[in-house]
């Protein structure tokens, strides 16, 4: 059975099924951006204050989009924070990190995001969804252009690039 975007009923709803995990993923993730803008310190407070800002803003945005491409697909976006801590594999974190730990936490989800991401995209793409993965294939790059960012930040002057 087709729904109004000529799309498989079904296989929408495995799609939507991953977007509501990457929804989850996301509400964990910005809250952790919040977090460590509130309690960075130190030399680099000033750059990580304001990048962790930059993240969380970014964030925000996604956390609409991907909603409102699950009420586009006619479902129900996931919108209580019980349910993300059930969905998503994203972890809590206290408050008292170093900035390195911080950088590495984030990368961490970085990569449990960018796993959730690409489950969307082959989800979408079995059922033929060109805009979900127009959507998040642009999100994939965007966060990988940025993990490289925050890795490059971690890195030792004298480290090499293998």
């Amino acid at each position: 059975m087709k729904n109004y975007l000529n799309l498989d009923a079904d296989k929408t709803k495995e799609t939507v099924t991953e977007l509501n995990v990457l929804l989850a993923d996301y509400h964990l993730y910005y809250q952790k951006l919040r977090n460590f803008h509130w309690n960075i310190f130190g030399k680099n407070f000033f750059d990580l204050h304001e990048k962790f800002e930059e993240l969380y803003d970014d964030a925000k945005l996604k956390i609409d989009e991907i909603a409102e491409r699950i009420l586009t697909l006619r479902h129900q976006p996931v919108s209580n924070f019980s349910d993300y801590l059930k969905l998503t594999s994203v972890k809590e974190s206290s408050s008292d990190h170093t900035d390195v730990e911080m950088i590495e936490i984030l990368l961490e989800d970085h990569g449990i995001i960018l796993t959730q991401m690409r489950k969307v995209v082959e989800t979408a793409d079995n059922g033929g969804d060109e805009g979900t993965i127009d959507l998040i294939g642009a999100y994939i790059r965007e966060l990988e252009k940025t993990s490289w960012m925050l890795d490059a930040w971690r890195m030792k002057t004298s480290a090499s690039l293998k």
